[in-house]
């Protein structure tokens, strides 16, 4: 299967009027064919985060249900499903809401596929999973609460650092009063129940393929617990993921399999850079929903 290299090689060489169709035509070879090789339905979804950083609808939010609405539309609800996965995250609770969505419509028969990046609330819905499937390049990423970009556990910790320093040293008040100051009212409180919702939604949604209480705990602790992650943006490996008790599967057990998922990998990223789409949720008998970025006039 191509490579990267060459998929753009091709696209490069076509008309321009025809280089997006062709784009959409290599993208609905390797969904037929991934879905044919493996007996199951396939669904992507796909963001443009990397490309365009700067758009405001790149992450998991509720309109994303619609888009998975569309996408289960006319499968086999038999057959489960391949959960392709490229994502930075996003909202906890529509987040959930997907999660339930489709463990309610496949019965829990779900295994998720992370070519590359599935990161934050991305690693939440991969870890509901019962298997996922990750190549040596793949990586999750921490699921701990943020709110706007701040981490609810780190902003807790700093308050009971700021007591024990004020208690120690009563001079120091004044640094750590121009500190808090930058929150707003109800902040402190607000990261606190970020904190429960989260750990009891994670937990819960473990349940659902790891039974065990001290498995869950394992996977919570490398997953959900910043002690561990330091920074929301930590990948963590494949290896890591078998590590903490993760069901993985090895990409490169099936080498005609991971061919075709990086060759659909590559289509992805080539037409999320070369067009104005910010997301795509699509599967394999041609059910496709896409968001397109907000120009402006």
């Amino acid at each position: 299967m191509p490579s990267w290299s060459e998929i753009f090689n091709k696209f490069s060489k076509t008309k321009e009027a025809e280089r997006i169709p062709f784009l959409v035509k290599e993208k609905q070879k390797y969904l037929d064919e991934i879905s044919r090789c493996t007996g199951r339905n396939v669904i992507t979804y796909y963001s443009g985060w990397l490309q365009k950083p700067t758009a405001s609808d790149v992450s998991i939010n509720d309109k994303d249900i619609n888009a998975f609405m569309e996408a289960v539309y006319k499968l086999d609800k038999s057959k489960g499903v391949d959960l392709i996965l490229h994502t930075p995250g996003g909202e906890i609770a529509a987040t959930e809401k997907i999660i339930n969505y489709l463990h309610s419509i496949f019965q829990g028969n779900i295994r998720a596929i992370v070519p590359q990046m599935a990161m934050s609330a991305g690693s939440l819905v991969a870890v509901s999973c019962k298997e996922i499937m990750m190549g040596k390049q793949s990586c999750l990423g921490p699921f701990d609460p943020q709110i706007g970009g701040i981490a609810c556990q780190s902003v807790l910790k700093e308050f009971e650092k700021a007591k024990e320093d004020i208690k120690n040293n009563p001079h120091a008040l004044g640094l750590w009063q121009v500190i808090f100051s930058k929150y707003n009212p109800t902040f402190l409180v607000t990261c606190e129940q970020a904190i429960e919702l989260s750990d009891d939604l994670a937990d819960e949604i473990l349940s659902k393929t790891i039974s065990e209480k001290s498995k869950r705990k394992e996977i919570l602790k490398a997953f959900n617990n910043n002690d561990t992650t330091k920074v929301h943006s930590r990948h963590i490996s494949k290896e890591k993921c078998k590590e903490v008790g993760l069901t993985i599967i090895d990409m490169e057990d099936d080498q005609h399999l991971q061919d075709m998922i990086l060759s659909l990998h590559h289509c992805y990223m080539i037409y999320l850079e070369q067009t104005v789409v910010t997301k795509i949720v699509e599967n394999n008998i041609g059910g496709c929903t896409m968001r397109l970025l907000n120009i402006g006039k």
